[in-house]
């Protein structure tokens, strides 16, 4: 019986990329996400170009009811999973206390309690069955704080740091645990986060969605903690243990605020 892997967010950017990759290696799938007509477009095409059983599954990761029933769904089911990619999130931008709070809340459900739940319950399956390996979807943003994104830097520092954790707890069971960290990338995030993105294109900090999957996949076949890739990134990453805590959040606060929409 073939192992899947599932992948959250599974219908544009690095969730897709990452799908296609996996595919590319044989790999069976479960896509999730929340549009229909693009999941089963994209599961036609990767079954037709690489031969791999890929299924899909509506939901929408922000609605604790809809994560109930597909988990329950998934529990109850013969398949197992030896693979959980958390790729889904969304961001917002500009100052906190003038967005939607409806917004906000989205963010939290999505960013992370939904990622949490699916490591929960996946996390679980795969210590029963003697290992797999999850890997979640953080960012750069998560190593320092971020005025102007507060909740999304925020929430991504949570991500980092939950899977950290989660890497020494589940490493007795043979289950590995990764984090993927990637700075600016071609993808619809920046115009739902309201963010004029297109100031970077161009840009060498910006990677496209195949470049940071292709660096994704072979990290985790050396089960790589926590993947940055580029070598900008990684620096973009380590700078902020050097400066006190107080410029950092000055100048990302200031580099966000130039970047945001009024």
């Amino acid at each position: 019986m073939p192992r899947y892997a599932l992948v959250t967010g599974a219908s544009s950017g690095i969730g897709l990329a990452l799908a296609e990759a996996l595919a590319r290696r044989g790999r069976s799938l479960l896509l999730v996400a929340r549009q229909r007509d693009a999941l089963e477009s994209i599961a036609c095409e990767l079954t037709q170009r690489f031969g791999v059983e890929v299924l899909f599954r509506v939901c929408d990761l922000a609605e604790p009811l809809q994560v109930s029933g597909m988990l329950m769904e998934l529990e109850q089911g013969e398949r197992q999973f030896d693979l959980l990619v958390n790729n889904a999130g969304i961001g917002t931008s500009g100052p906190f206390i003038e967005q939607h709070w409806s917004d906000e809340q989205e963010l939290i459900e999505l960013n992370i309690l939904a990622m949490a739940r699916l490591c929960h319950a996946l996390g679980a399956l795969m210590a029963h069955q003697g290992g797999g390996q999850i890997l979640n979807v953080a960012s750069v943003a998560g190593f320092q704080p971020g005025p102007w994104m507060s909740n999304y830097y925020a929430s991504k520092a949570y991500v980092l740091h939950f899977s950290e954790g989660l890497r020494e707890e589940l490493r007795p069971q043979g289950v590995k645990v990764s984090v993927l960290c990637p700075g600016p990338t071609r993808k619809s995030f920046f115009r739902r986060a309201h963010s004029q993105v297109d100031r970077l294109e161009g840009s060498k900090l910006m990677m496209s969605p195949e470049e940071v999957a292709l660096i994704t996949v072979r990290a985790l076949e050396k089960n790589r903690a926590i993947i940055i890739p580029g070598w900008r990134n990684r620096l973009a990453a380590r700078l902020p243990r050097f400066a006190p805590r107080w410029l950092v959040r000055r100048v990302v606060g200031r580099i966000n605020r130039a970047f945001a929409k009024s």
